[in-house]
């Protein structure tokens, strides 16, 4: 298992040296930070750093704030990690933060316009640029010069990925990609294969097959914004978010919303009512692994290779749950290595030596990686990923095979970061999606709307 993750630490370092001038863009005076919220910019952020006394004295002796989002699985572990911390470094407490995909963002965009941050966030890729841009992240660059924060087990190009601007905002601390959870158990008790590398026909033809054979439906990134539209509009040989304009064409987009419209018109698409009261994106409320009868659950889910875990044991008793990629005409243009998840330090943190010696506690420790067992994704060293491999569950390196042997063979370079006003457009996406599975637009219509409303977002 060693060499194969010697192999994927390689094929991330030259995925993510394309990553490198992806998030160099211009500031502009306001930003969305995640959930709508407009803050101004300030005109420059300097990162001062304290003497060598001092500093040891000021990461040693802290009370910090670390915030993320996640499952109950990421949320023990974590907690258990902090802990360890604590025990090792007995001056040092945490405040440990977690909620959910939509609430995390809702509660940083409020946090940030009161400027009371936590120390620590746990920081997404396509939220990145638009925090950089209002200064609201710490430039670490000036923590690693002065031996704070280690990162000589990150390979330059993947560090690359957290860059701003030529500031270094965002410490990766895991590598995934798109997957499409299955329940195995249930298509082999019906006779039925998935393959890699599906194209949407395909993929469409499977889940009436499924839905005819077992009465299962689908559940197709249904609030998930953007993120299913942007794999489709990369199959099309679009970039779904450009700088003031959406990338893709009317007619591209409307390919999109014809999934939907096709499966509600054909029965296999699950109903939008049953997410009423659900919260979207929790693990264990997915119609993969929750539900009261066929009518109500998914075969699938679309989700990234690091959720494997949490989704096997959210699943029921003796429910194999397997990955394979997302659908995609051209899964070449689609397919992409992820810098899972980051950890950033906020300009609110009244103790960033502190938050930068616990974010290289995290990226280099290997007790706390055995506890992590690299559930936000393979570790971004290659030293710690080596060093914790027999630690590693089945589901873990279940993950890691399918990123080497099939997406890392298959993929290419990931879009730059969202720009600003793309928050709005993914509400607008989730918004048509939702009218289309109610029938109450087609999918041109959707598509039709999405081009002029999404454009004017981007542009304002």
């Amino acid at each position: 298992m060693g060499k194969r993750i010697i192999s994927l630490s390689l094929a991330v370092f030259l995925t993510v040296m394309l990553l490198a001038g992806c998030a160099n863009k211009g500031t502009s005076t306001t930003s969305d930070t995640g959930a709508g919220s407009k803050t101004e910019t300030k005109t420059e952020t300097k990162t001062e750093v304290t003497s060598s006394a001092d500093q040891t004295n000021a990461a040693d002796n802290a009370g910090l704030t670390v915030s993320w989002w996640g499952n109950q699985t990421r949320n023990e572990r974590t907690q258990q990690v902090l802990d360890l911390y604590t025990q090792n470094n007995p001056g040092v407490t945490f405040d440990g933060q977690f909620a959910e995909w939509a609430d995390y963002w809702n509660k940083l965009s409020t946090a940030s316009a009161g400027h009371t941050l936590p120390d620590v966030v746990q920081m997404d890729y396509k939220y990145l640029e638009q925090y950089v841009s209002n200064n609201l992240l710490v430039d670490l660059i000036p923590y690693i010069d002065n031996g704070t924060l280690d990162v000589t087990g990150i390979d330059e190009n993947i560090l690359n990925s957290g860059k701003v601007n030529g500031g270094l905002y965002a410490i990766p601390i895991g590598v995934n990609a798109p997957a499409l959870m299955y329940n195995k158990t249930l298509l082999d008790q019906n006779g039925i294969t998935v393959k890699d590398n599906l194209s949407l026909d395909e993929f469409m033809a499977l889940c009436k097959e499924i839905y005819e054979k077992t009465g299962y439906k689908t559940g197709a990134a249904y609030g998930d914004g953007d993120i299913f539209i942007e794999y489709t509009m990369r199959s099309l040989g679009s970039i779904l978010y450009e700088k003031g304009k959406l990338g893709a064409t009317q007619e591209q987009l409307q390919k999109f919303f014809e999934v939907y419209e096709k499966g509600i018109s054909e029965g296999w698409m699950c109903d939008p009512s049953i997410y009423t009261e659900r919260t979207i994106g929790t693990p264990e409320q997915m119609p993969l692994v929750y539900g009261s009868s066929p009518a109500t659950m998914s075969w699938c889910a679309f989700s990234y290779s690091n959720a494997l875990a949490s989704l096997q044991n959210a699943a029921p008793e003796g429910t194999e749950i397997a990955m394979t990629t997302w659908p995609a005409d051209d899964q070449k243009a689609a397919n992409y290595l992820k810098p899972g998840m980051f950890f950033s330090v906020t300009v609110d943190s009244k103790n960033p030596e502190a938050a930068a010696k616990f974010i290289s506690y995290w990226t280099n420790d290997v007790d706390a990686n055995k506890i992590l067992k690299g559930e936000r994704g393979v570790p971004a060293s290659a030293k710690v990923a080596e060093a914790i491999k027999d630690q590693m569950d089945q589901n873990q390196l279940k993950a890691v095979a399918y990123i080497n042997n099939v997406v890392t063979p298959t993929s290419s370079v990931i879009n730059p970061p969202a720009p600003e006003g793309s928050a709005e457009v993914s509400k607008l996406v989730d918004q048509l999606v939702e009218m289309v599975c109610y029938k109450q637009i087609t999918a041109e219509d959707a598509a039709a709307q999405l081009f002029q409303k999404g454009n004017e977002m981007l542009a304002d």
